[in-house]
């Protein structure tokens, strides 16, 4: 990969916005009164605002660094990631699941699992959703740092110091928690959501020009289409056939495993996007935010999943031949390909350790290649100054609001849900405000230790699926009955919940993708069955968590005595007042903009299958 040559105007777009941000965050602090400011946004905030934070909470580094890593690996069909794997799961809870969440007065999903079942289903849910944050913090935190590295940014500054570069990697974690940790101390969730509305015009500006260079310097749709294998062009077309799907994903395990169980799992109970909805001012606002944040989603395959098929499908790069003068005598000096550019394809290098600098190996003993660094790459090949600088503080924004809104979702969940619920109750407001600042230091803490998991995967959108797999799958089985089977009672959601994610952490132990090392990926158990790919894993398991959830919890119902119908209203559908919409017009309604939001969908799939 090229060097990083950043010049003064580079700098100083990524130091503008690393001041922007720290800067919203002292501005807000003086507004950070009570534990409600500090966690809820003091449910304030207009709709435009919380949809676009919703988007942007999902739009981390998994997004940016992830979807543009699936794109190079499984070609076009990661856009299913978008149109069946978001689109649909984002009207569902804008038009069914915000009534309850909102109408509940719960302040964070555990809290409602308490108001419909129990205490010990909350306390589960709220340890597992911590773990998760935690993880998915740390692969936004070690997806910066990679990149930082990679880049070789701060190469001039350690040399100068006479430190090992190797030390870069630890020093940009430490650097990206830092600033986090800043401005989430001082703003809270409002910090947090007004940084991601920042972001996500960040995003905009910094990778379209990225996709307009690279189309034209392939040669357009046309020329891309001639530069790679046919199946990566098709996102429904020879799923049946092992040599043409790159997905490795048969469709019902991709209907069921991807378009229900892990895309309904994430949009309807993940908190962290939940939270930024829940942040607005009215009930009837809180169920636009996901459709309108369903919009730019279902447009956002063409920023972050093109630039990785455009970045595998380019011409690998050659040594570089540089030219200059020495007392009047011309001087040609080439510059060989790194080891890891010279076993790459296209733009995209072979994966290295971060610490130790070697080519990892598959099971083969083939180079991995590092699919993440499929957008860096595109950055450095085709950015010139200045634009290069605006390209790189995209990258670093997704990566900051990947953290922050991780870290918030954490330091909300810890201090409700657990922190006043078990350790400490009948604290005063303020104690659990300054419980929540503290909270956001420890969550930093746990997501720097867990950013050096991450490092056994080459491609970290399988790193997220898997973790979402293990806690969302499961759950979504939990609410699924909860919110529409008044018979489901709180020893069967909790033992149901159990089941299914032991069932996870049993298929993921019990198989393994091919050409993959037992352990990390599967396998730790015994090796019973081989998948094609990650992904191809991590939708079964989820199925398998999602499946035996549903039938445990139906089962141990049966048998138990359900809550009063009394102490269900608000909490089942079919016992919840329907939302009073009779002063709007048919097409101001939630439900309009939901047929229309589908029609759009339906017809990307049929256009791009």
């Amino acid at each position: 990969m090229t060097h990083t040559n950043l010049t003064f105007v580079d700098w100083l777009i990524m130091l503008l916005y690393f001041v922007f941000v720290l800067g919203i965050g002292f501005a807000l602090k003086r507004y950070m009164k009570t534990s409600k400011d500090f966690f809820q946004a003091g449910r304030a905030l207009p709709a435009w605002i919380c949809g676009l934070a919703f988007i942007s909470a999902n739009l981390g580094a998994q997004e940016v660094i992830g979807m543009g890593a699936s794109g190079a690996k499984y070609g076009i069909a990661t856009s299913h990631f978008y149109w069946i794997g978001a689109i649909p799961a984002m009207i569902f809870v804008g038009i069914f699941m915000m009534p309850f969440y909102y109408g509940s007065k719960a302040r964070s999903v555990p809290e409602f699992l308490r108001l419909r079942f129990d205490e010990k289903t909350r306390a589960l849910n709220a340890c597992s959703f911590a773990v998760m944050t935690v993880f998915s913090s740390g692969i936004s935190m070690y997806a910066m740092a990679r990149l930082i590295q990679t880049l070789h940014v701060f190469d001039y500054f350690f040399i100068s110091a006479g430190m090992p570069l190797g030390w870069i990697f630890h020093f940009s974690i430490l650097l990206s928690a830092i600033i986090v940790l800043g401005y989430i101390f001082l703003g809270g969730l409002t910090s947090a959501i007004y940084n991601e509305v920042l972001q996500f015009f960040l995003i905009i500006a910094g990778f379209l020009p990225l996709v307009l260079i690279g189309l034209k310097n392939v040669g357009g749709i046309s020329g891309l289409r001639a530069s790679l294998p046919q199946a990566y062009m098709h996102s429904w077309q020879g799923m049946s056939h092992a040599n043409t799907n790159p997905l490795g994903v048969e469709v019902f395990g991709l209907a069921m495993g991807l378009g229900f169980v892990l895309s309904f799992g994430y949009w309807c109970t993940d908190f962290l996007v939940i939270q930024t909805a829940m942040a607005t001012d009215t009930q009837e606002n809180a169920r636009r935010v996901p459709l309108i944040a369903a919009i730019p989603k279902m447009f956002f395959p063409f920023l972050v999943i093109l630039p990785g098929l455009l970045a595998i499908g380019a011409t690998a790069p050659q040594a570089q031949v540089t030219t200059h003068t020495v007392n009047g005598t011309i001087i040609r000096e080439t510059i060989p390909l790194t080891e890891a550019e010279a076993k790459g394809k296209g733009l995209v290098p072979a994966k290295t350790d971060p610490l130790t600098g070697k080519i990892v190996l598959d099971a083969s003993g083939k180079p991995l290649l590092d699919y993440d660094l499929a957008i860096p790459s595109m950055l450095l090949h085709y950015f010139p100054t200045g634009i290069l600088g605006l390209g790189l503080t995209a990258l670093l924004a997704s990566f900051m609001s990947g953290m922050a809104g991780n870290v918030t979702a954490f330091n909300t969940v810890w201090t409700y849900d657990l922190y006043q619920s078990y350790i400490k109750k009948g604290a005063s407001d303020s104690h659990y405000l300054a419980m929540g600042r503290w909270a956001t230091v420890g969550g930093i803490l746990l997501s720097m230790a867990t950013a050096y998991a991450a490092t056994g995967f080459n491609n970290i959108m399988d790193t997220l699926q898997l973790v979402f797999s293990f806690v969302n799958a499961p759950l979504f089985a939990t609410f699924l009955l909860g919110m529409f089977w008044k018979r489901a009672t709180a020893n069967g959601a909790f033992f149901g919940l159990v089941s299914g994610t032991i069932a996870a952490v049993m298929h993921h132990g019990m198989t393994l993708p091919l050409e993959a090392h037992p352990g990390l990926h599967g396998g730790w158990i015994a090796v019973l069955h081989h998948y094609p790919s990650d992904m191809a894993q991590n939708f079964w398991t989820a199925i398998w968590a999602f499946s035996t959830n549903f039938i445990v919890t139906i089962v141990i119902s049966l048998f138990g005595t359900p809550k009063p119908e009394s102490e269900l209203v608000g909490l089942v559908h079919s016992l919840t007042p329907k939302p009073e919409m009779g002063h709007l017009t048919w097409w101001r309604r939630p439900e309009a903009l939901a047929v229309v939001l589908l029609v759009m969908v339906v017809a990307l799939n049929v256009i791009f299958r």
